[in-house]
């Protein structure tokens, strides 16, 4: 079974676990874990892969206690998406209804009291709490080693409270004023984001806990910590072409939905500074309006794609693609195996669709 498989059962196995621990609760609580499961039923599972591979860069052998520690970061993943939905005001997430969405839909459809927009809101916000809290039990009962386990710690503590600030971040910097700012301030601004929201606990984090955990030795640990930094930052640059350019169909999303949510993204902050005088203004009079229709939202990628934006993040992408290689080459101590797989991930993680 590949790991993608054995990560999916090992989240099916813990939601079951945690549905027997809620049972004695009643029936109601089956909304929260039915939005769970419909979340952790797809992605790419890039930081499990992520995980593992940094535990085998060690040296160590495949068992299921890595798989299972592996599979906590999906768990992690999925409360950060969850929150992260509520916050962005999105209306879906991997083509479906995103977990607040779904949860009014529910108040709505059985005619309870309230406000069903508020219900939702405060459903999806405890579900990824519960996304935490499994989290936390899943390294803790992984079955790796103790000794193991406090090693990677450290790493794993520090990727929980970095990425919570980082998503303030997010929330600080799409409200603060950024029009008049210098073009280098707002692509500088745009990457601190990147870097505290996505390229940490995308890649580097989780890589770092299963080699940290592995035992891998100074200076591995910083070459890989520098792999993970550039494709994590590849990777949510490639995420940001795909919010504006990306085929719904493949991503799960609305065409066009960054720039319904108004993010701003290094793409942005490449465009602003390309664009002509009424592409900018263009760009300013619709980005962040939540009604934005099909052909507003095709006038707008023609700005970003005039302005030069694309090739400049894809050169980035490239770059940094190039940059992590360059550090995971000299990860001299890493194993063979591992590091082909970790090779074979950066295109993986650059060059995909969705």
């Amino acid at each position: 079974m590949d790991l993608r498989a054995r990560v999916q059962a090992c989240i099916d196995r813990e939601l079951r676990t945690q549905e027997s621990v809620l049972a004695e609760l009643g029936p109601d609580v089956t909304d929260l874990l039915d939005r769970i499961g419909s979340l952790l039923a797809g992605g790419k599972r890039l930081r499990a892969a992520f995980l593992y591979w940094g535990h085998r860069a060690a040296g160590r052998p495949d068992s299921d206690a890595l798989v299972r520690l592996a599979t906590a970061m999906e768990f992690f993943q999925a409360a950060a998406l969850i929150h992260d939905d509520v916050m962005d005001d999105s209306d879906t997430r991997r083509g479906m209804p995103a977990a607040h969405r779904a949860l009014a839909a529910v108040h709505s459809q059985r005619g309870w009291g309230g406000d069903d927009a508020r219900f939702g809101i405060a459903g999806a916000i405890l579900a990824g709490n519960l996304c935490l809290t499994w989290t936390d039990e899943l390294v803790a009962t992984s079955g790796l080693p103790a000794e193991d386990l406090a090693r990677g710690r450290e790493v794993f503590d520090r990727m929980r409270t970095q990425l919570m600030a980082g998503q303030f971040l997010d929330v600080v910097d799409s409200v603060r004023p950024w029009d008049d700012l210098p073009s280098a301030e707002r692509v500088k601004r745009a990457q601190r984001v990147i870097r505290y929201k996505s390229a940490k606990y995308t890649v580097e984090h989780p890589l770092l806990i299963g080699a940290t955990a592995g035992g891998l030795p100074e200076p591995d640990l910083a070459h890989l910590s520098s792999y993970g930094l550039a494709l994590g930052h590849a990777f949510q640059l490639r995420d940001d072409l795909l919010g504006v350019f990306g085929d719904p169909e493949a991503t799960g999303k609305p065409a066009g939905d960054d720039l319904r949510e108004g993010k701003r993204t290094v793409l942005i902050a490449h465009t602003l500074s390309g664009a002509d005088d009424a592409g900018r203004t263009l760009l300013r009079r619709h980005l962040g309006a939540p009604d934005l229709d099909r052909a507003t939202v095709d006038d707008l990628r023609g700005v970003i794609t005039a302005s030069g934006a694309v090739e400049a993040v894809e050169r980035e992408i490239a770059d940094l693609a190039e940059s992590a290689r360059t550090s995971l080459a000299a990860a001299t101590g890493v194993t063979p195996e591992a590091a082909k797989v970790l090779d074979d991930l950066v295109e993986i993680s650059t060059a995909r669709t969705a």
